[in-house]
């Protein structure tokens, strides 16, 4: 079991494909979404926030999430566009990409470079 919140994202199969859906489904309103790419065997984040919640959605291929909240250290392997992993402000993180992943985040707040701590 994980000390980190993963969630399952409403889905909705049929004959016509797969559909998520976000809708009601984060405890925050997203204040800015963007997509990470093109960078596979790279580790990208190294940081936390002041108060910034974030979510992540591996949309395609494979992202293997490192965290340390102080107490708990873990990795989580995102693969599945229906997973969703909660950071907290406190969680400091590292994200490694393989398999051409697309890696959607979610954010509580807009970007402010000034709340980011990188120790």
């Amino acid at each position: 079991m994980s000390n980190f919140p993963l969630i399952e994202l409403p889905t909705f199969e049929d004959s016509r494909g797969s559909l998520t859906v976000l809708e009601q489904a984060l405890p925050f309103k997203i204040a800015r979404s963007y997509w990470i790419y093109h960078a596979d065997g790279n580790t990208r984040g190294g940081h936390r926030h002041i108060y910034s919640r974030q979510a992540l959605v591996a949309i395609n291929g494979e992202v293997e999430i490192f965290i340390n909240d102080g107490i708990f250290k873990e990795n989580i392997i995102l693969k599945s566009p229906i997973k969703c992993l909660l950071l907290e402000p406190k969680d400091w993180h590292t994200m490694t990409f393989r398999n051409n992943a697309t890696l959607l985040v979610m954010a509580s707040h807009p970007y402010n470079r000034s709340e980011y701590i990188e120790t």
